[in-house]
């Protein structure tokens, strides 16, 4: 086939894949996971319901598609933070910051997220991510400006778990305040 013939297929297939998972995602939110079905996801992505079942099984691959997606580009978005920011102490209060605003702006309840956040790909996600911060938090010590008496994966843990506490803040200026004190003790004992 020509080139310009698989890029159009490749699109096309991309534009169908982001069409049902838009749609099932606010099905799912607008009416429940028990009450979706294929049927009404086809209809309302505008293609028959063969083409739908080529794309996905069943509207539960569907959902952890959709939650898929949307790690990937978490976790791009916090690898583009580090990237952007200067010295080492700089990229590791980019992906503090940047985690601690995804973990703030999700919804902390409701039936997707109880659905999504049981399968296997968040356990590798929540590895990809933890490895981000520790290698970030490993530079920094490197660098003299992140205590280094205690393993950059243990900190990367105290990071993650201090961090989900801003899912249940009120306000940016909460979570703003809940990084600074994490950061504060990632900082080097005194006299050390």
């Amino acid at each position: 086939m020509p080139k310009l013939w698989d890029e159009t297929i490749d699109a096309h297939r991309r534009a169908v894949q982001e069409a049902v998972l838009e749609t099932t995602f606010a099905l799912v939110h607008e009416h429940g996971l028990a009450s979706v079905t294929m049927s009404q996801i086809a209809k309302e992505a505008g293609i028959g319901r063969a083409t739908l079942y080529k794309y996905f099984p069943d509207v539960q691959s569907i959902l952890l598609a959709w939650h898929e997606r949307h790690v990937i580009a978490h976790l791009g978005g916090l690898a583009r933070a580090r990237d952007h920011a200067g010295s080492p102490e700089q990229q590791l209060e980019a992906v503090l910051r940047g985690y601690a605003h995804i973990t703030h702006e999700r919804p902390q309840d409701g039936e997707i997220a109880a659905f999504v956040h049981r399968d296997q790909h968040v356990v590798r996600a929540q590895d990809r991510l933890r490895d981000l911060v520790r290698d970030v938090l490993a530079a920094a010590a490197a660098a003299g400006t992140v205590r280094d008496d205690v393993s950059p994966g243990e900190l990367a843990d105290y990071c993650l778990h201090a961090l989900s506490a801003a899912g249940g803040l009120p306000s940016q200026a909460a979570v703003q305040r809940l990084v600074d004190v994490t950061l504060s003790g990632l900082r080097p004992p005194r006299g050390a």
